[in-house]
């Protein structure tokens, strides 16, 4: 019997003690960035990823970026970058990348908000509101008795929201009723991840607004020499009057950054992205600066303005660009580089190259350069061109339509300069962009994806103009695609080799991806569903064949990766004001010449938006090899 008073007595006990202490252990704090992919100026639209990513399933978790694609093609018939290409960082008519919500500029933030919520509330405290308490810390200890802090007031089961200083970090402390409940150590690690080369970097072919077309209206492209009339064509939505007016480029396609035709859907930013929404605690911070038409001479260390004509087109080669941007607004001085990329004379067009360079002691530092270049220095698109003009065209006099027609016999010289150019390369991501020498992996080239080839991996697209229809000039050689697939191997080759010598990583998993999904891939007959439809739609006799153009989706899910002259008309719908086709080129208005762009400089022979994802998914690996190989490092 006395043993039951003692018993009560160590239970009192036991139970002031523990009111008596700090009872940190009695919840949980768990957070995350409120917007962890910064490029995005409002954090819904990096939600909308978020909540897709989420509900991948297991399956689908192993290609993310391509199931997470398919997924919002289906919640968005017209494109998801639709609503988002308009608030981003990027600022067009400066060409710069500037600072959005958040204190700092955009590439050298001072803070970023996070949501926080706690888990593990005793049943007590569920109906309690809580005191949060944030305080500036730079040193991993508890807060120090003065240190400037920040409160919220809130039910305990709710989320609150801090801004935390960056890259310090700051100590979150939560009580109710005078008790504490949890502390926690908050602190972001933001990683700087930069995107050049050239419009399989940039996305192009898939605009961020794709054009829309009339249900009811025509139009027609006039007479091409020795040819046939161009009538009944898909025509855009708009009360324009002709082709090329004011009204009708009005309603043209709209791009992020459309100098250079680049696309929310391109591969390095949907890589980025992702990378993003994998780790709670991690920002990442995008300047991508792939351009359309780029070479590495012409677009990485020279000034290329853009394949589109803009009021202010890239007034820096995307080297600098980037050297700029790592300054985040301080000066990034121009400099005189006389002798050290010409390489001795072999690449002259590099002498005395001026190219800015921020200060070592003031570069933030690149975690990843994505790179994807190469294919315009051997001349691919004028490759394609040779594939698919007849030898006896009239297009194949002018010369193609991308620049001169090239078979695979002219390219064994190209691919030799283009190791020389790769060389030059490697020094200026070293030495003006500051990768260290030893830690050339953070640089991840990515090879181009195989454009002809069939599911046994060893035909390619037969002769015919499946796609392609929608010019009269337009067939596909099945031993010319079979040339260029030549070239392409021996361009894949070389790149490999570049990766290899210099220590980058190389992400290539997709090129066999890609086999039975290039640009013949689709049906002929209307058997397949309406994606998949290769032939053009005209209006004939008053009736849309073999289906109306406004029921176009550019970005469903099909079977081909590439986009076709067809497709591209339909998606991109390039074309140049009117006054300009007559004026330069002296052709008749309504010209067949506008359907040559908007067949071709829309975006033909370039990956679609699922195409992309192919290909970042393909990175992703990669590029988390290499993330988690530095943040090891950094921990000791």
């Amino acid at each position: 019997m006395a043993a039951f008073p003692f018993r009560c007595a160590m239970a009192v006990l036991v139970a002031w003690l523990m009111a008596a202490s700090p009872a940190w252990a009695a919840a949980t704090i768990v957070w995350r960035l409120e917007n962890p992919f910064r490029l995005f100026s409002d954090p819904v639209y990096t939600e909308l990823h978020a909540r897709v990513f989420a509900s991948l399933t297991p399956q689908e978790r192993k290609s993310p970026i391509v199931a997470s694609e398919r997924r919002l093609a289906r919640q968005f018939p017209g494109g998801w970058a639709k609503s988002v290409f308009a608030h981003t960082c990027w600022r067009g008519e400066a060409n710069r990348y500037t600072g959005c919500s958040e204190r700092g500029s955009y590439m050298l933030p001072r803070q970023h908000r996070v949501v926080l919520r706690l888990e593990g509330l005793a049943l007590q405290d569920r109906n309690r509101h809580c005191r949060w308490r944030l305080t500036s810390a730079a040193r991993a200890a508890p807060p120090a008795r003065g240190a400037r802090d920040d409160t919220r007031i809130a039910p305990c089961t709710k989320p609150v929201r801090f801004a935390v200083p960056y890259p310090d970090g700051a100590w979150v402390s939560v009580e109710a009723g005078g008790k504490p409940l949890a502390r926690q150590r908050v602190k972001v690690r933001d990683i700087l991840i930069v995107g050049l080369g050239d419009s399989f970097a940039s996305g192009e072919g898939n605009p961020d607004v794709p054009v829309a077309f009339s249900r009811t209206r025509a139009a027609s492209y006039g007479v091409p020499p020795k040819s046939v009339a161009l009538e009944g064509y898909p025509a855009r939505l708009g009360a324009w009057s002709e082709i090329g007016d004011d009204v009708f480029l009005a309603n043209g396609p709209r791009w992020w950054a459309r100098a250079c035709h680049r696309s929310l859907y391109g591969h390095q930013l949907r890589a980025a992205l992702q990378l993003a929404l994998e780790d709670p605690h991690r920002a990442v911070t995008f300047a991508g600066f792939a351009c359309a038409g780029a070479e590495i001479t012409d677009g990485l260390f020279l000034v290329y303005r853009g394949n589109e004509w803009v009021p202010n087109p890239p007034d820096l080669p995307q080297i600098s660009a980037a050297a700029v941007a790592q300054c985040g607004g301080r000066s990034a001085p121009m400099r005189i580089y006389p002798h050290a990329y010409h390489l001795k004379g072999r690449l002259p067009e590099l002498a005395d190259i001026v190219l800015a360079n921020c200060p070592r002691k003031r570069a933030r530092k690149i975690d990843l350069l994505l790179l994807s270049i190469g294919g315009n220095d051997v001349g691919f698109s004028r490759i394609v061109a040779n594939a698919v003009l007849a030898d006896h065209s009239m297009l194949r006099k002018l010369g193609g339509w991308i620049g001169e027609v090239q078979d695979g016999s002219q390219t064994g010289g190209l691919v030799a300069r283009l190791a020389l150019r790769y060389k030059a390369l490697n020094r200026a991501l070293h030495n003006i962009l500051h990768i260290p020498w030893r830690e050339a992996d953070r640089i991840v080239l990515t090879a181009y994806p195989v454009l002809a080839l069939l599911e046994d991996g060893r035909s390619v697209c037969p002769d015919g103009r499946a796609g392609l229809d929608v010019f009269p000039e337009f067939a596909l050689s099945e031993a010319k695609a079979r040339d260029g697939e030549t070239v392409s191997n021996r361009l894949h080759a070389a790149m490999r080799a570049a990766a290899r010598r210099y220590g980058w990583s190389f992400a290539s998993a997709h090129r066999t991806a890609f086999a039975g999904h290039g640009i013949c891939a689709g049906s002929r007959d209307g058997s397949g569903p309406l994606a998949d439809e290769l032939r053009m739609p005209r209006l004939v006799n008053g009736r849309w064949r073999p289906y109306n153009p406004a029921d176009y989706a550019p970005y469903a899910p099909r079977r081909r990766w590439f986009r076709t002259p067809n497709d591209a008309f339909l998606t991109g719908n390039f074309h140049v004001a009117g006054t300009v086709v007559k004026r330069a080129l002296r052709l008749k208005r309504l010209s067949w010449f506008q359907l040559l762009l908007a067949s071709t400089y829309s975006g033909a022979f370039h990956p679609t938006a699922e195409g992309q994802a192919v290909i970042a998914d393909a990175i992703l690996p990669v590029a988390r090899r290499v993330l988690a190989k530095y943040a090891r490092r950094e921990r000791r």
